[in-house]
């Protein structure tokens, strides 16, 4: 018998994202983003989401 892990999508402060077994505690500085279920479906998500992969503090800074 197998016992299926789920995962979950998270993102830090700079707005990077991972994908996290959902039974481990997220690690500080990490929240979740939303969505739950296969880690296929997890990088599927992070994949359509995260289109620019420069942290929030160089974003900000090269707005300015």
């Amino acid at each position: 018998m197998t016992t299926e892990v789920y995962y979950r999508v998270v993102m830090n402060t700079e707005e990077q994202y991972s994908v996290w077994p959902s039974y481990r505690d997220l690690p500080d500085g990490w929240c979740e983003e939303g969505v739950t279920g296969s880690k296929d479906d997890c990088l599927d998500r992070i994949k359509l989401i995260w289109t620019d992969l420069r942290p929030k503090s160089l974003r900000d800074q090269l707005s300015h």
